[in-house]
This record gives C-alpha cells, structure tokens and sequence, in this order.
C-alpha cells in the first residue's frame, strides 16, 4: 500500500476499534437489559445479533491494522482463514441483519395487524439463524476453494500474505462465488431495504403523526439506508470488477476500509430504534433510577419510531380517538333533537 492509503487505513482501523468496542458494548448493555426487564421484541434481536457480529469484529481489529502497517502477514498461517472467516461473516452477517431490520419496520407499518400475530423473539431468532447460515455457507464454500492452503502465499521477497494471491484454478471458483456472494449477500438486501426504507417513508408520510416524529422517522430510515450502502458497497463492487475482468483486483484491500466502518456507524443506527432517550441512558449506566417526572418527560417525547409497531399503534389511537369524538357528537344532537 503506497503511504497515504496506509495511513487513511491505519486510522480508520484505530477509530473503528476505540469507537466500536465501547459503543457495541453500550448498545448490548442496553438491549440485553431491556430484554431483561421487558421481553425480547424483534428489534432486540436483532440489535444483539448485530452487537455480537460488530464486537467479533473489533477483536480482529488490531490484526487487520499490523497487517496494514507491516504490508506482510506474520501470524501463522492457520490463523489466516479464521481471521478472514469471522471478518467477513461479520460484515455480511451485519448487512443482511440491518436488511431484516427493515423488512420488519415496513411490515409492522403497512401490515400491523398481520403483523403483530407473527411479531414474536422466537421468529426473530429463527430468522437471524437462518441469515447466519447463508453468510456461513458462503464463507465455507470459499473455504473449499482454497483446498487446505490456509489462504497464504508468498509474495516479493519470501514475505507471506494473506488471502491475497491466488492460482489461476482458485480464481476459476472464487471469482464466480465472489458474484454470487455480492448479488445474494449485498444487491438482493440492498434492494429490499431501499424499497422497505422508500414505502415506510410514504405511509408515515401519510399518516397522522407530528411533524417532529416525521422527520425522526426520516432520519432513522435514511441513515440505516446509508450506512448499508456506504459501509457495504465499495467492497462488492470490487466483486462485480473482479469477474468482469476475471481477476484479484488489486484495490480490494482498499474497498473494504469503508466496510470497518459500519462497526461503529451501526450502533448509532440500533440507538435510534431504542426508544430511550440520552438522558435515561446516562441514567441506566450510573444505575440510577429517574424521577418520576423525568419519567413522564420521556414518555411525551418518546420517538413513536423506537419501534416499529409505535406508528401504527398511534395511528390507530388517533383514528379510534377521531371516531369516539364523532359518535359522542351525534348522540349529543340526538339528545337535543329530542
């Protein structure tokens, strides 16, 4: 890496492990707590799912810095599949988790009676573990390509790297797996979210709620949008380059700097769908109990978009309030008619 980039890598490298470590461990502090005291809701699920994915990461972290700074890999060579396998599980994992993030959202607004029957932590469960299956399917079938090489090759002057160099017969499956791995892992959720994320900003749009809770719901949906594609999308459009010319593309290393980043983008992401305010978390991590009043406080600026199902519950509201006040109104002209 020529000495700019090495320096752009190494500091983003650093940020990503001294902000990621205490922000994910805030944000499963917070969710698991909350699981605790109230239930598990799918949003929790996918919060700690999410918190474990980013905080595997972050213990990789210093790794992939030395080998930024050292341009070689040092380590043994055992340990060069492992590192690559949780690193990019962790990264896909993440993108097709935020992707189930939305899915849910969307439905608990445009569907929120069908909904909230299937609503369940179990169901959430079983979907988290059925994304973390494909992401590992993928990862193993790279692992095959490889055929027991441990991912690591000599380069210029004996030096090791790692999952860098490939034989031709390696690129015969790993280009065409790198494609399928980008439309399936990244294109297909990305196209689900933008379209998750375009049909809730229309229905809340529509809807009864304050201008104010319009415009908090604008800004979760389009930074959740956001972080996906920045985070995501440098990496696997690398992918699509590397099969167009039938190649190792030389930039990839640099393609997935942006993808470390999600590591401490996300938690901004899964603190806006927590409906806490930053006044109770600060109380929550000195274990102190609110007043009263403060309670009350927080209960009228509550974001109706902690959770998904909030819009739709207060819409409801609204609606049912609007038709008591119409029937209340007609028996009272009734009354006086009589």
């Amino acid at each position: 890496l020529d000495l700019p980039i090495k320096c752009v890598s190494l500091t983003v490298y650093s940020f990503t492990f001294l902000l990621g470590l205490p922000a994910n461990l805030l944000v499963f502090f917070i969710y698991v707590r909350k699981a605790r005291k109230r239930g598990a809701t799918p949003n929790v699920v996918y919060a700690i799912n999410l918190c474990m994915s980013n905080l595997v990461l972050v213990a990789w972290m210093p790794v992939k810095a030395a080998e930024t700074v050292l341009n070689i890999w040092t380590l043994p060579g055992l340990l060069c599949p492992i590192y690559n396998f949780f690193l990019f599980a962790s990264l896909y994992g993440s993108g097709l988790l935020l992707t189930a993030v939305a899915v849910g959202r969307y439905l608990s607004i445009a569907f929120p009676i069908t909904y909230k029957l299937y609503r369940r932590a179990r169901t959430s469960c079983l979907v988290s573990a059925f994304l973390w299956a494909i992401v590992l399917l993928h990862l193993g079938l790279a692992l095959v390509a490889e055929e027991g090489a441990y991912f690591v090759s000599l380069y210029q002057h004996n030096m090791s790297k790692c999952y860098e160099k490939f034989s031709d017969e390696q690129l015969k499956v790993l280009v065409p797996l790198r494609l399928e791995m980008a439309l399936l892992l990244f294109l297909l959720p990305l196209l689900i979210s933008a379209f998750c994320t375009l049909r809730c900003l229309a229905l809340v749009r529509r809807s009864c709620l304050p201008v104010g809770s319009k415009r908090r719901v604008l800004a979760m949906e389009l930074s959740a949008l956001f972080v996906f594609v920045v985070c995501y999308a440098p990496y696997n459009v690398s992918h699509v380059v590397g099969f167009v010319q039938n190649t190792n593309v030389s930039w990839r290393s640099e393609a997935i700097i942006s993808s470390s980043c999600n590591v401490f983008l996300e938690p901004v992401v899964m603190l806006m769908l927590s409906p806490s305010t930053p006044m109770e978390l600060m109380g929550r991590l000195c274990w102190k109990r609110a007043p009263q009043q403060h309670h009350k406080d927080i209960a009228t600026v509550k974001d109706p978009m902690a959770t998904a199902q909030g819009v739709a519950s207060l819409v409801e509201k609204q609606i049912g309030s609007r038709s008591n006040k119409a029937v209340e109104t007609k028996g009272a002209s009734s009354v006086k008619a009589t």
